[in-house]
Formats: C-alpha cells, structure tokens, sequence
C-alpha cells in the first residue's frame, strides 16, 4: 500500500458516491429530516436537533439530491483520512504502511462503499468517531485538553442521535477499567461538555410533549419481546457491517502483541471502544432487532483495532479483500442501474419505488389539485418523499404510526376546516373510513409505470369529526406522557384538547 494507491482508492470512491448520489432518488427517512432543515427548530419529533441544522444550511444554497448528500458523500473520505492523521498520534511506532491500510480499511468498509443516504446518523458518525480518537489519545496520559475535545465532540453526538449515550457509557467503563484519578477527571470534563445540550434537549421537549421520550421508549416499541431471529439477524448484520472477515481475525489476533505488528503499545482505551458498543447491541438483540445503521459509529474503532493487531502480510491480505468486497459491491450496484424499473413490479416494495422515482409523472396527476386542495397520504414516509419531490407540503391524514407524529407538529387540522382533500393512497380505499370526516368524498385511480395509485377527494373537511374519531384515538395512543415528566406546553392538547393534560 503506497499513499498514491491509497489516493487513487479514494478518488474511485468518491466518483462512484457522487454518481450514486445524484443517481438515486431521496428515500423517506431523507426527505423528513429534509423538511426539518426547511423548517428549522431547536427539536424535532423522535430525535435531537443537529441533522435539521445541518440541511438547513445546506438547503440555503441548493436542494439539488447531491448536494444535500453532500456530508455523506464525503464521510469515508474524510473518516479514513482522519484514521491516518491520527494513527501516530494513538500509539507510537505504527508504520506508514499500517496507517495507510487502516484508513483503507475504513474507507472501503461495506456499507461505506454504497452508504450515500443523509440521516441523523451522518452527523452522529463524525462526532462519535472524532470523539472517540480524542479519547483515545487523552488516555494516554490523561491530558485535560484532549478530554475537552473529546466532551465537546461528544455533545455534538448527543444532539445528533440519542444512541451518543453508549458512546458516553463506553468511556465510563474504560475510566473504570484504568482506574486513574485523572482519567476520573478527564470524565467528568466530558461529561460537563455534554451538559447544555441534554439542557437544550430537556428545556424542548418538556415544551412539546416530549416526542424524543415518547418515540424512543415507549411508542416503538410494539413488537420488542424475547426472539431467537433477532438475535442472530444481528450476527449477520454485524459480520457484514464489520466485514465478512473481521469478526473470525479479531478473534484469532485478540491477544495484542505489539512485536508482531510492529508499534510500541496498544491502547486499552481502543478496546473498550471498538468491542463493548457491539456487546450491548447483543444484548439488546435478544428483545429487539437492531437496525444496520446503529451500528456505523463504533465500526471505525473495531477497524483501527483490528489493523494494530495483525501482522503486516495478514492486513495486506485483509486489506485487499476489502478492496475486491468493494469492487462487487459497485459491480453489482452499477448492473441494477440498468436493469428497467419494471423488474421490480412483482414485489411489495413496487408501489414506493415508483413513487420515489417517477414523481415526475405523480406530479402530474396531482397538478389539478396542488392550487386549491390540501395534499396528503395515509403515511409519514410516502408524504414526506413526495412533498419533496413536490416542494409542497404533504399532510398525513389519519392515524397512521408511531412514525407519522412528526407531522403533528406541523399541521393543524383546526386551520383545514372546511377545506378539500386530495388523499393518494397506494392501496385500494374504503370510502366508509372518509366519509365521517368529509361532506362528500368520491375516488379515482391512474397508473404509473404499472403501479396503481388511487386518489380519494374529500370535499368539506369537518374537523370537529376528525378531532374526536382521530385525534383524540392519536393523543390517547402516542401521548400518554407519564406524570413524572414536566411540561410546560404540549401542541397536541393545547390544540385540539384545550385545559386537558397530555398525562398518563
């Protein structure tokens, strides 16, 4: 591995992301954090603030597909970089050659190869995995200024992504495990750090029925319980997230020998970061699937671990097995491209795909409506998908799910009474379910690209109607609040419940 190798990986990479970016059309989790940064604020519904913050910066100057996946796009790249700057620095005596493959290994990590989508993690990764190497290096003799790098990094994490806190917890256990006073020390400089945001989190919330309480530990959780599937999805998960070969060589190369690999010490701080994030992930498989992208902030350290351990012929081995695990994953990738959309029509996911790529055609059928007509769907994710294709705000009419909440801080159905409704659906409708709520509704149906939408217009909104058979159904299923939980204001009862708490 030679740095102009490593240059021309990096270069590879970067074109087939930004091609990949501009290719593929925004997916639903992108579109609803892009209306966040449209509509800026200090919280949002089921998570903190930073990704709003970020899009809205990034929206002031285009909201070109590429462009708003800008921090994404460049994430490896600058990830691998910062491994390879900061290599000597972590431990003495690793080689040019060692720190280059090390950054080649997180470059060409898998889901980095194809991972091109903006979500709360992309802020999340760079603030946990920069936090993470300042730690790192302050553990080496404790240096106070390192741990205020390392804090203030980390309370960028927790205005990112609430899972920052096994990031936190990481830290706790390696303090306990070093047993210094001035790693003690260094903790509590961290911790400090992250205090006004947990403020700026808590002051928010408690004036908007607290959403990031109520989504990540009460409402989603409808399907945890004791599982032998997830378990073991997770084991799969994790050897593909890590790659293929990582987990069985971070076994065989668990006992350090810093002669065979050539450096001078292995910091125990790295450990503890690389391996007890994926050991809670376990333990939670047991009641709850662990979703991919959990996983991305803590895969860099199990890397940077990995590469400290081997023996030079062993991680060039490695290395280029990463490269040609790359290689198919763009092959594979670039052959789907051409394949025509309509290969896909036999499976459940056709109706979405058609939505997300040929909204073009969707805004046609929607022109008529868009002037004098409240758009909306059954669904958050399809809403929000086409409302940026639209550039117009899609409302969620319905229950819908613990997903869709977002949408009730944006709306008010008070401000819609009397007005018409162009509800589209991607599945066949009851007009029983509309008519309580409209004075007249009728539906039509058009087909795109051999998918089936359906268009239900409701004429003469009620909202009184809606208020009782939906609203009141949504406070009493998803704002529960318990009564330990202050609250100075709540959107859902001030609106439609006024003088009646949001309480348990």
């Amino acid at each position: 591995m030679t740095g102009r190798l490593f240059a021309a990986l990096l270069v590879l990479t970067l074109v087939f992301r930004f091609w990949l970016a501009a290719a593929f059309p925004i997916t639903g989790d992108e579109a609803y954090f892009i209306w966040w940064g449209w509509k800026p604020d200090w919280g949002f519904y089921d998570h903190p603030p930073m990704i709003g913050w970020w899009l809205a910066a990034l929206l002031a100057l285009g909201d070109a597909e590429w462009w708003l996946r800008l921090p994404v796009v460049l994430q490896p790249a600058l990830l691998a970089m910062g491994v390879y700057w900061a290599l000597p620095r972590l431990v003495a005596g690793a080689s040019e050659e060692r720190r280059l493959w090390a950054a080649v290994l997180v470059l060409l990590a898998p889901v980095n190869v194809w991972n091109v989508f903006i979500t709360t993690d992309t802020p999340l990764i760079y603030f946990s995995v920069l936090s993470g190497l300042a730690w790192i290096r302050a553990s080496r003799d404790d240096a106070p200024r390192w741990y205020l790098l390392a804090g203030l990094l980390l309370a960028g994490a927790v205005l990112s992504k609430y899972f920052a806190a096994i990031l936190g917890f990481a830290y706790l256990v390696d303090v306990l495990r070093r047993r210094k006073s001035g790693a003690w020390a260094g903790l509590s400089i961290a911790y400090a750090c992250t205090l006004p945001a947990l403020a700026l989190m808590a002051w928010w919330n408690s004036g908007n029925c607290w959403p990031n309480y109520m989504f990540n530990f009460v409402n989603r959780h409808g399907d945890a319980g004791w599982s032998l599937k997830t378990p073991l999805l997770y084991a799969v998960t994790l050897i593909y997230v890590l790659g293929p070969p990582v987990l069985w060589l971070a076994w065989r190369n668990r006992r350090p020998d810093s002669r065979v690999a050539g450096v001078d010490s292995l910091p125990l701080s790295l450990g503890t970061l690389a391996w007890l994030p994926f050991a809670l992930f376990a333990g939670l498989s047991l009641v709850k699937q662990i979703g991919l992208h959990w996983l991305l902030s803590f895969v860099p350290f199990a890397l940077i671990w990995l590469a400290l351990r081997m023996t030079p012929a062993g991680l060039r081995r490695l290395g280029l097995f990463f490269a040609g695990f790359a290689m198919l994953h763009i092959a594979v990738i670039l052959v789907v491209s051409r394949v025509p959309l309509e290969t896909w029509q036999k499976t459940r996911l056709y109706d979405g795909i058609v939505l997300s790529f040929e909204h073009k055609a969707l805004a046609r059928e929607l022109e008529p409506y868009r002037k004098d007509w409240v758009l909306a769907m059954d669904g958050y994710s399809n809403a929000v998908t086409l409302g940026y294709n639209l550039r117009q705000y899609v409302v969620v009419f319905g229950e819908a799910s613990s997903h869709a909440r977002h949408d009730d801080l944006v709306t008010d159905f008070r401000a819609l009474a009397g007005r018409n409704f162009l509800i589209l659906r991607k599945s066949a409708p009851n007009l029983d379910d509309y008519r309580n709520y409209f004075r007249q509704v009728s539906a039509d149906s058009f087909e795109v690209r051999g998918a089936r939408f359906w268009r239900v217009k409701g004429e003469g909104f009620d909202y009184a109607a809606y208020r009782s058979g939906v609203l009141a159904g949504v406070r009493q299923k998803y704002y529960a609040i318990p009564a330990w939980l202050p609250q100075t204001a709540c959107y859902m009862c001030d609106r439609y419940f006024p003088g009646e708490a949001c309480r348990r």
